[in-house]
């Protein structure tokens, strides 16, 4: 049987376990080191996401976190491959970790320098505000507004679903160049809206208009009903000339 002496191979193979093992122990230094960084961090920007990168002699660090906890420590050197210390992957390399250690302490200084300059930044900062002004005023007129418009268009709807006999329908009418759609469903509103697809909706299931949408076309929204009296005047004429 061939051997490895046979084949000129009889040479010792290094084992890494000490290097691996001394690079395990530092990155989990940093990782307790830096959590403390993630986490004031997290607790100054106050998202349950967030990074900030420091500038130092030996080039940027960014610290990541994730709900206060470290996500990721890079350091990218101002020559070279950018070097993840602490991440959710793989380790470092021994050689870049060491590089990375070199100027870490200077990411240290670099992050302390930074909430240094925070400091006082909110001094003399006065707590006391002007009282805001309630709108339950304005609020209130929208609403009666809308109600009228409501109550008038469950009319509308009802008597045009007995007309047409179906579930389903929309009544539409062109008043001051805007395209009026009252939709019914069952006899009930389901919902009045201006100016076509894209338009605004007067009435529906989701939020009212704004006080000033309502103000701008309560007086085309007149247009709009003498426009529907039209369309039943019309329907009188019609069914008056049939005969039998």
């Amino acid at each position: 049987m061939t051997t490895h002496a046979d084949l000129g191979l009889d040479l010792d193979v290094c084992d890494t376990d000490a290097v691996a093992d001394r690079r395990d122990e530092l990155v989990a230094a940093v990782r307790d080191h830096a959590g403390t960084i993630a986490y004031q961090l997290a607790k100054l920007q106050g998202g349950d996401y967030g990074r900030q990168e420091l500038s130092t002699p030996g080039g940027t660090w960014t610290v990541k976190h994730e709900a206060g906890e470290l996500e990721f420590l890079l350091f990218s050197p101002k020559s070279g491959s950018d070097v993840y210390v602490i991440s959710t992957q793989q380790p470092p390399d021994p050689a870049d970790l060491a590089t990375a250690l070199d100027d870490y302490a200077n990411f240290v200084a670099a992050w302390n320098e930074w909430v240094g300059s925070l400091s006082g930044v909110l001094d003399g900062v006065s707590a006391e505000f002007p009282e805001p002004d309630s709108t339950d005023g304005i609020v209130a007129e929208r609403d009666r507004v809308l109600d009228r418009v409501r109550e008038t268009c469950s009319v509308m709807a009802g008597e045009i679903y007995r007309y047409e006999g179906d579930n389903y329908g929309t009544f539409t009418a062109r008043v001051d160049g805007d395209r009026w759609e009252l939709k019914w469903d069952e006899g009930t509103v389901s919902y009045l809206r201006v100016g076509g697809s894209g338009g605004l909706y007067i009435l529906s299931q989701y939020e009212a208009p704004s006080a000033a949408d309502v103000r701008e076309y309560a007086d085309s929204f007149r247009g709009f009903v003498e426009a529907y009296n039209e369309f039943v005047a019309e329907l009188e004429s019609d069914l008056a000339a049939v005969e039998l």
